[in-house]
């Protein structure tokens, strides 16, 4: 708009322009002319000079002289070109059918100033240029206003925006004029390009014929512009809608444009190529693409490392997490689905992967890992079904998240189609698919079911061999592990039955083809249709999983709506095979078995005591039949530890309450007491958390160990977490139902100060822990309840004051008959426990006990209450950590002798460490004629334990007692647990495997030397660096092993092994330094210098093939150390790592320890290493999307890091190590991050990203820098637009 003020300047420049017309004046001089005139009144470039130059030619003055004199003002930058297009799209644009020399003299305009952006946003007057612009074409449209913040200049983004709109415009014209813009589907525009409905003679219709074919060979030659493209890119990387919209667009014009046709240097397919994804975007199985707006030629070594084909050993970190959740020692309060689904999503994008390469690894891992069960040690540690719920259930299920999470059904429909060609293809692998001995009758099942099917039969949802007739069945039906895995998916809506068709799917015929196969088995539609839960129902239903979600949820109205006794049946079954091998409900039972411990109040209830005491017996049989290893490892893997913990509390509070006088009935005839009901719901309460673990494993430093803080505190944490509403839930069935079952017990956060008598108990726990026993005051309830437990446990032995509480108070000699059994509530006893085992330990000190009547009395106490077990576990654990107790002789007579077995142990710790290397002490002293010895805590501990026997009812109570005893031997010196071992053999001659590999685990605990000799063989186990030729060894399988402990793999000691680490920021920094050196070790091993050599020349086939081979076998490395960072160290470490470890290394390395030969490369290997490993550390800790609580804590460390990198790269940092590894660290690192994480670059400072891509481009990695700005978000956009104009073309 002209301004009114300045009428008589404007009205003196139509004068001017009148007179020159008529005169014919040169352009030029005009121009001069105007300049002279207007120089004392206006700034130039001026916007009003351009509004009244294009308002005076459109239409009254549109002739040839008029076109020049303003081409002469844009190029004496009077008037700004981009202002003039912009006016001109406007006035001529809409009127191009009847001003078809215009519209020609436009185009021509266009192309000779959009291709020189450089030269239109120099100067003092850019932003007021850009601001007219924008005003006049109605922009921002890509980048609202309200997108910026107040401070964030707009310049650079107005020119993204006008730049677009030129295009867009010119490409909306094209379809226009030839009636295909209907079928866009878009007319944001119309307002702009719509033609006015004139007559069109016939030399103006061939003249806009041509102007159609300039303005698509337009299009496409500013597709092909470098400046122009990489513009364009921002808005592929920035605004991906609209993109698509006009990638739309371009490709109805190259399949339907008859201009397109008729052009000579043009044709659909190159029109096709300029939109094409490979072009725009970063192409992860091409190191180089032709044309490419971002060529990744520079970093062609790197690409090999980043992206190519899987390899099924880049799956490692999937294989170490599967193996790792089968360590029964410590339980997750994070579900294995939340983890693997994390991890999953990691692994596909920083491998470069399909879904379909991603689910075949997942099948791949998870039946290795059944298959590493097949020659399995018997002890107190979770075996197959464990393996088999991660393999049938946990990845089924990941699965279905996944797929689930799809945002659109096309997306989801492809997930399907991947996950449909791997369960394909995972046919071919026969060696993993045959299955365990006790599943091959199910295995078979599922094979019979498909056959039956595909014969035409009705077989529901189920099969069974109870319900057919054995003439019936197929004949050479040969199930598989493939069979339970369809049915798995099948049973979570992931699959159908089509699968039945594959090609090779089943074997096999049908003899005869029955008229229907009942969907459930005899015993559970029997139940279902109403037989009431008998003896012999509840044996049949326990012994046979649930076939149906229906079944399970018929069975649990039962257990909470049934007779006392219906409640007490449907509990025992719902603990049974439904439990451990219904692989297709499994989470359902997991879930109903959950809410089954926190069961409603009755509507009609009125006592005053809880009413979890009605509850009693049901409750009881729940918490028994949830007790065993596999089963409370089947809960974690589902994630119900922390609401399992929350159901349990306020049962141990409430039956902790109650003397042993009140008891109930069980069915049958079995009498239960409070006490019973209250140990055994407080020993499974503390199988799920470290409750035994000395203050020092918290960890060095401010780094704990992991697992270190799974607390009752945090299990409640994590349980309330469960309770908040979340945007993901409605796709997410995994914490659906987790928050589902929260709720289901109680809407509100529970801490531990609802349960005062656990809390008393715990405060007093860890005060035990961290100090020695005071506070027994004479006369007190705790003293009082100290006496009378001493009473009770000594009342045979003879003499007087033979055990002392402390006090003057004591304990003589007395009659069986004349003590009675104290009467005092669990918690009290508890509380006075510590007491009493000091006391008696005391008296065996000082020789008034004997070690035999010691371990008598302690069992004794542990009959009378098992709960308090747990309370002589964690003081026997505190004792020992103290070390002020005197050793005593385990010589046969005072103490059990080990001498019968320890030679036998010391033979099998050598055979089961015989690959690692490592130096194994003589368990025997030397001469051989001195008895063992064992600190008393220990000893008396251990002949405490050696008094229970190995069956069934002693279970939960000796798998507490197992890995506490392991703990506090292992926390002794050598050989305090081998002895232990010896011992523990001579009782379990069953538990041999276990016990010797239990021992032979804390060679590594006393010797720090051990534990790097441990990982470096895993490192050479997984690289194959010890065999010939490499690539036929190493990989998962040299480091995980096949199952057998003779010798054990190094993977699975190191995995059995780490949690009991103290130091882990020790071992995760000699994780890092292995990592350095086997990268010179892979070198070495690939890269000959004749192959490097010819590479270097020619660029050999065989040396990029080395190249390829070396790149691989660094990403394992990489793989391998990064997994192992993240298991050792959880958080904390990596956290640690990339702030300090990996600086401090770039920083103190020396040069002049560089290697001989190709140093070079081996340097710029090492970096691209590093970056991979860096990357994958912290993928691991935080994910790569938002979805997980730790990645609230990304941005703050990456961004630490990188603002380490770029000071060291503007020079205020220098750094010692050598340039190569330093260039390419960095370059691997935002190639990966651009690539792979484009949500952290999002997060990183804008003034980082500056730098980060000003340090690039110096280094001549231009492509990368623009990519790394293109996914800085609007925030950088400015300067992302200038980075691009300055670049040289």
């Amino acid at each position: 708009m002209v301004v009114p003020g300045r009428r008589t300047v404007w009205d003196g420049v139509i004068e001017l322009t009148k007179k020159a017309q008529e005169q014919c004046v040169d352009a030029r001089l005009w121009a001069s002319h105007l300049s002279a005139n207007l120089k004392p009144f206006v700034e130039f470039p001026s916007t009003e000079l351009a509004e009244v130059l294009v308002s005076y030619i459109c239409w009254d003055n549109n002739v040839p002289i008029l076109w020049k004199f303003l081409e002469s003002a844009m190029a004496l930058n009077l008037v700004s070109p981009l202002l003039v297009l912009s006016l001109l799209a406007l006035r001529v644009v809409p009127n191009r059918s009847t001003q078809s020399a215009a519209y020609r003299i436009y185009l021509e305009i266009l192309k000779r100033n959009v291709f020189r952006m450089k030269d239109h946003i120099t100067g003092s007057h850019y932003h007021n240029v850009m601001n007219s612009v924008a005003n006049i074409l109605r922009l921002p449209e890509l980048f609202p206003l309200d997108t910026f913040p107040l401070e964030t200049s707009r310049p650079g983004v107005l020119v993204i925006e006008f730049v677009f709109k030129m295009v867009s415009l010119l490409l909306d014209t094209c379809l226009t004029d030839e009636g295909l813009i209907e079928l866009s589907q878009d007319s944001t525009s119309l307002w702009l390009i719509k033609s006015q409905d004139m007559e069109i003679d016939a030399p103006n219709e061939k003249l806009q014929t041509l102007n159609t074919i300039m303005a698509i060979e337009m299009i496409a030659e500013c597709l092909r512009n470098t400046v122009i493209s990489r513009l364009l890119y921002l808005v592929f990387s920035n605004r991906p809608t609209k993109w698509h919209e006009f990638v739309r667009k371009v490709e109805l014009l190259a399949e339907s444009s008859s201009a397109l046709r008729s052009s000579k240097v043009l044709n659909s397919g190159d029109l096709l190529q300029l939109v094409s994804n490979k072009r725009f975007g970063y192409s992860r199985y091409s190191k180089v693409v032709p044309n490419a707006i971002v060529d990744f030629g520079s970093l062609a070594s790197f690409s090999g490392l980043c992206h190519g084909p899987s390899l099924s050993s880049l799956w490692l970190p999937l294989d170490l997490v599967f193996e790792d959740a089968m360590d029964g020692y410590q339980v997750n309060p994070t579900s294995a689905i939340e983890i693997i689904t994390g991890l999953a999503k990691t692994l596909k994008g920083i491998n470069g992967s399909t879904w379909h390469d991603t689910f075949l690894g997942f099948w791949i891992a998870a039946l290795r890992l059944v298959q590493r069960e097949r020659d399995p040690i018997e002890g107190p540690i979770p075996r197959l079904d464990t393996r088999l719920c991660m393999s049938l259930c946990i990845v089924p299920l990941v699965v279905a998240n996944l797929i689930e999470e799809g945002e659109f059904e096309f997306v989801m429909k492809k997930l399907r189609d991947d996950l449909i060609t791997s369960l394909q293809v995972l046919g071919e692998f026969s060696g993993l698919l045959a299955p365990p001995q006790c599943v091959v009758s199910a295995a078979n099942k599922a094979a019979t079911k498909a056959i039956m099917f595909l014969s035409g039969g009705d077989v529901g949802k189920s099969c069974s061999d109870d319900v057919m007739n054995l003439k019936d069945m197929p004949i050479n039906c040969c199930g598989n592990m493939r069979h339970l895995i369809v049915e798995a998916c099948i049973a979570r809506n992931i699959l159908d039955t089509s699968a039945y068709s594959w090609p090779g799917y089943v074997n096999g015929r049908i003899n005869q083809i029955p008229q229907s196969l009942s969907s459930e088995v005899p015993c559970w539609s029997s139940f279902v249709k109403g037989a009431p839960l008998n003896t012999a129902m509840v044996k049949a239903l326990v012994s046979v999983p649930a076939s149906s979600l229906s079944e399970l949820e018929k069975l649990y109205e039962v257990a909470v709506k049934g007779s006392d006794d219906e409640k007490i049946s449907a509990a025992i079954v719902l603990c049974g095979a439904s439990l451990t091998r219904g692989w297709n409900i499994q989470e359902h039972t997991v879930e109903y078995l959950t809410r089954l411990l926190s069961p409603p109040v009755p509507a009609d209830y009125s006592g005053a005591e809880s009413h979890l005491i009605g509850y009693a017996c049901m409750l009881n049989v729940v918490i028994v039949g949830i007790g065993s290893v596999d089963s409370i490892q089947i809960f974690s893997l589902h994630g119900m530890v922390p609401q399992l913990a929350c159901s349990l509390m306020p049962i141990c509070e409430v039956f902790g309450s109650y003397t042993p006088s009140v008891s109930w009935s069980l069915p049958s005839g079995e009498e239960i007491s409070a006490y019973s009901v209250f140990s055994n719901a407080f020993t499974l309460l503390l199988k799920l958390w470290r409750f035994n673990h000395p203050p020092i494993e918290h960890g060095v430093g401010d780094v704990p160990t992991v697992g270190s803080q799974l607390t009752p505190e945090h299990l409640l944490l994590v349980r309330n977490s469960h309770l908040v509403s979340s945007e993901t839930l409605t796709k997410d069935r995994n914490r659906k139902r987790l928050s589902e079952v929260a709720k289901s017990a109680s809407c509100q956060p529970v801490f531990v100060d609802s349960f005062p008598k656990l809390k008393i108990w715990y405060r007093q726990h860890q005060r035990c822990i961290a100090s020695t026993l005071s506070g027994l005051t004479h006369g007190s309830p705790v003293h009082q309840t100290v006496d009378a437990l001493l009473n009770m446990m000594f009342r045979e032995v003879k003499g007087s004051q033979t055990v002392n509480s402390g006090t003057n108070s004591s304990s003589g000699a007395a009659s069986e008959d004349s003590i009675p059994r104290p009467e005092f509530p669990a918690w009290d006893i508890l509380k006075a426990v510590p007491y009493v085992v000091d006391a008696a330990l005391t008296a065996c000190s000082h020789g008034s006990l004997s070690p035999r009547d010691l371990a008598t009395g302690l069992k004794d106490l542990t009959d009378f209450l098992p709960a308090s077990l747990a309370t002589i576990v964690s003081y026997f654990s505190a004792e020992v950590s103290r070390g002020v107790w005197k050793p005593v002789f385990m010589n046969g007579m005072d103490w059990p002798n080990p001498a019968t077995n320890l030679s036998n142990v010391e033979e099998y710790i050598k055979k089961i460490l015989a690959t690692t290397g490592v130096d194994i002490p003589s368990l025997t002293p030397a001469g051989g004629s001195s008895p063992a010895t064992l600190p008393l805590p220990l000893a008396a501990f251990v002949s405490l334990t050696i008094t229970y026997k190995v069956n069934k009812a002693s279970e939960r109570f000796l798998n507490l007692a197992g890995p506490a005893l392991e703990c506090l031997a292992a926390g002794c010196p050598w050989p305090c647990m081998p002895i232990v071992a010896s011992l523990w053999t001579q009782k379990a001659k069953r538990w041999f495997d276990f016990l010797v590999f239990s021992a032979s685990r804390t060679v590594f605990l006393h010797n720090p030397d051990a534990v790097v000799q441990l990982l470096r063989n895993c490192f050479s186990a997984t690289l194959g660096l010890n065999a010939a030729p490499m690539s036929n060894d190493g990989g998962v399988g040299a480091l995980l092993g096949h199952g057998g402990i003779s010798p054990v793999a190094p993977g699975i000691l190191y995995l059995r092994m780490y949690r009991s680490l103290r130091d882990t920021v020790s071992v995760t920094e000699e994780i890092f330094s292995l990592l350095i050196h086997s990268v010179k070790d892979i070198a070495q091993n690939r890269l000959s210098k004749e192959n490097l050599e010819r590479l270097k020349n020619d660029g050999s086939r065989y040396g990029q093939s080395s190249l390829a081979t070396a790149m691989t076998q660094l990403k394992l490395a990489a793989s391998l150390s990064a997994s192992l960072v993240w298991l050792t160290g959880g958080l904390g470490v990596v956290h640690l790592l990339i702030k300090e470890t990996i600086p401090s290394w770039f920083l103190s390395v020396d040069k002049s320890d560089q290697e001989q030969g190709p140093s070079e490369l081996v340097a710029e290997l090492r970096g691209h290493a590093l970056a991979y490993f860096v990357l994958l550390c912290g993928a691991f800790a935080w994910g790569v999307d938002w979805r997980s609580a730790a990645s609230k804590r990304r941005q703050g460390i990456m961004g630490s890091h990188l603002e380490f990198l770029t000071s060291a790269m503007d020079g205020k940092i220098s750094v010692g190590c050598e340039t190569a590894t330093w260039r390419a660290y960095i370059t691997g690192l935002v190639s990966l991050m651009v690539s792979c994480l484009p949500r952290w670059v999002a997060e990183i400072d804008t003034e980082v990203l500056k730098s980060l891509s000003n340090g690039l481009r110096q280094w001549g990695k231009d492509e990368l820098a623009i990519l790394l700005l293109s996914m800085g978000g609007i925030e950088i956009m400015d300067h992302a637009t200038d980075f691009i104009i300055h670049l040289p073309s």
